[in-house]
């Protein structure tokens, strides 16, 4: 199994057998009502070097990084589970990007908009990709996230199999069943 932890935001904790690792950490006071972050793990990667998150094999918007720069989809496979951490991917995917994201278990992506892909077109990937678990980030709520970027039920009025869950972690096995999982910060 997997453990995957949201601490807000677009970051995440991924353990597997004792060893973590923290995707996309913000900085203190970069994200409006998020808690600075206080986490240790065997290996910190970034999506892109925005203070809310090197090198790249996605765009972090539509005009090729023109606009705001470059951005890496991290993709993680143990033990027959595969992950991707989309990170703020505002661009359509490749075909080649595509065949690389094909058969996954769960996909963490952003549904906001304006800085990343919206709600539509978050639902058209997962549509196209397919994934059997797919966990919402990068949005805003009553509580916290940027006045300019979408609300999470934006993204989850146009899924099915929503499940809300009464805590931030989501363990992952071959057994989870397909869904939208909502995971609730503490």
């Amino acid at each position: 199994s997997i453990s995957i932890t949201w601490n807000g935001h677009s970051c995440f904790t991924v353990e597997k057998d004792g060893f973590s690792i923290v995707f996309d950490p913000y900085g203190p006071n970069t994200v409006p009502g998020l808690a600075p972050l206080s986490l240790i793990a065997d290996m910190v990667l970034c999506s892109h070097e925005h203070g809310d998150h090197g090198y790249t094999d996605a765009w972090h918007d539509p005009e090729q990084g023109a606009l705001r720069g470059p951005n890496r989809i991290h993709i993680l496979e143990s033990d027959g589970l595969k992950i991707a951490h989309m990170g703020d991917i505002g661009c359509p995917l490749t075909r080649e990007q595509k065949d690389l994201l094909k058969h996954l278990d769960a996909i963490l992506i952003p549904v906001g908009g304006y800085y990343t892909i919206d709600a539509v077109q978050a639902k058209a990937v997962v549509d196209d990709l397919a994934p059997r678990v797919v966990i919402p980030m990068h949005y805003r709520s009553d509580h916290f996230g940027y006045p300019v970027i979408g609300r999470l039920e934006e993204f989850t009025g146009l899924c099915r199999n929503v499940v809300e869950y009464d805590s931030n972690t989501l363990v992952l096995t071959a057994e989870t069943r397909p869904q939208t999982a909502v995971l609730k910060l503490k």
